[in-house]
């Protein structure tokens, strides 16, 4: 027998489903008129949403609430794919607090934009012209406007994938070293989803030292951050092409490049400059030497994971690494810094303006103006944020300018490595951190994207005059 509603009801529903409607007509709207905006905004809601989280006395493993700026700069770091901590995460945080950090990373990890595009396809069930613009241009135009929605599903896809096999060749070993299985799996799944998003969290209260020449471990962990520091359009052209040089776009060819080369010398760098610092490496064997320096390098330009006390380097160790965080990864991935493309425009336009080329140029192609406008912006904006935020810190610690510089550019690039400075400071102190890391891996994404696709064409120009420059 069918029973009829009675018209309150049916009032009701009706007036929901109009709410619903406008409000996914308004984020429609919204993420198609300013999918940048989109993207700050979802950020900042997933950050309060992961603070609330760990401020529950549940997500410590003392059952008491963890203090706001804890929370806040925890939920920062994860989300931000980071690493910088100020208590724990082995022994502060319950199994609970511990997943909800390696779900921040996860959701972290997939970056500002595609967030932004996903949020768009599942309120609104298609991108917008311009949500697409901006879709396609942080997988650096992998594909045509009517593929973009395939294209993020491959970028989820080969993100879990990419993990699942890096926590499969992880497991085995921690079994053998006596962990029980749940465990086992536990911090094999950690370790992979915090490596491959460059995020360098460890479940270890002492972290990474009891494998420090396990090259088991080792290696997996270097992979992942190698492989996650390269980006989704990097990945994507490789699938493509099935790693066939000559097909590869130039984006790939200078973000493969400049990451090999900055690898090896920062292999050698760091090896020669620690090889006799007995704090460091100074007592190891030399190919436990080799290990810690190819290991050290892959980490320092945003992996984060460490496996010697950063703040026992040479001072001229910590320069290098301070140039390498800076640096950081590839364009559109899990790693922070100014990124290597900006750097091999910038290197590129250096070489022909010394040839006195009036084009920049490499492998057949010309950068656009346009371009290296972008990478000179990216670069003025990353030096400007990491300037302030060292004279801040510096003002609130009392520390010595090198601490607190190193602090400030793992933070800015979100890096994650540390020489503790970030658990000694006040909570003002670890509030600037967190907005570092949030403007580290909101702004170089984010406003180079707006600015490439802010260009406007002009009916006129001014008369030409070229200052003194140098």
């Amino acid at each position: 027998m069918i029973t009829q509603q009675p018209p309150w009801l049916r009032e009701d529903r009706s007036g929901l489903a109009r709410i619903l409607a406008r409000l996914r007509d308004f984020l429609d709207g919204f993420a198609n008129s300013s999918p940048a905006r989109l993207a700050l905004t979802i950020f900042v809601a997933v950050i309060l949403l992961f603070t609330g989280l760990l401020s529950m006395p549940v997500a410590s493993s003392d059952r008491t609430a963890t203090p706001l700026h804890d929370a806040l700069f925890t939920a920062v770091s994860a989300v931000c794919v980071t690493g910088l901590t100020v208590v724990s995460t082995a022994t502060h945080w319950s199994f609970l607090g511990q997943l909800i950090i390696l779900l921040g990373i996860f959701i972290g990890g997939l970056g500002t934009l595609t967030l932004a595009s996903l949020l768009a396809l599942v309120v609104s069930k298609r991108l917008g012209v311009r949500g697409k613009l901006i879709a396609q241009e942080a997988l650096n135009n992998a594909g045509r406007l009517g593929e973009i929605g395939t294209l993020l599903r491959i970028v989820i896809t080969t993100s879990v994938v990419i993990e699942l096999v890096l926590a499969l060749a992880m497991i085995p070993r921690f079994i053998i070293l006596g962990e029980p299985l749940g465990q086992a799996v536990w911090h094999g799944i950690f370790y992979s989803i915090s490596a491959f998003n460059n995020a360098g969290f460890t479940p270890h209260s002492d972290g990474l030292v009891p494998y420090q020449t396990d090259l088991w471990i080792l290696v997996p962990l270097m992979v992942g951050v190698f492989l996650g520091s390269l980006g989704f359009p990097v990945m994507m052209v490789l699938l493509q092409t099935r790693w066939r040089y000559r097909k590869w776009n130039l984006h790939t060819k200078l973000t493969i490049v400049v990451s090999l080369i900055l690898l090896g010398v920062g292999t050698l760098a760091w090896g020669a400059l620690e090889w006799s610092n007995a704090d460091t490496i100074g007592g190891l064997s030399a190919s436990d030497k080799l290990i810690h320096a190819a290991f050290a390098s892959v980490m320092t330009r945003s992996g984060g994971f460490n496996l010697v006390d950063q703040a026992e380097m040479d001072s001229t160790t910590m320069l290098l690494t301070d140039a390498l965080m800076f640096a950081g990864g590839g364009s559109a991935s899990t790693g922070g810094g100014i990124r290597v493309t900006t750097i091999a425009v910038l290197f590129l336009a250096i070489v022909a303006e010394a040839r006195g080329d009036s084009d920049v140029r490499a492998w057949g192609r010309t950068i656009p103006q346009g371009t290296l406008r972008v990478a000179i912006s990216v670069v003025f904006m990353g030096a400007t944020v990491v300037l302030l935020g060292t004279g801040v810190i510096l003002a609130i610690s009392g520390e010595g300018l090198n601490r607190v510089l190193f602090e400030v550019i793992s933070a800015f690039a979100t890096c994650g490595l540390s020489t503790n400075l970030s658990a000694e400071l006040p909570p003002a102190g670890k509030y600037v951190l967190a907005a570092l890391m949030f403007a580290g891996r909101m702004g170089t994404i984010t406003l180079a994207s707006a600015l490439a696709l802010r260009q406007r064409s002009t009916l006129y120009h001014y008369p030409e005059e070229r200052p003194i420059i140098g």
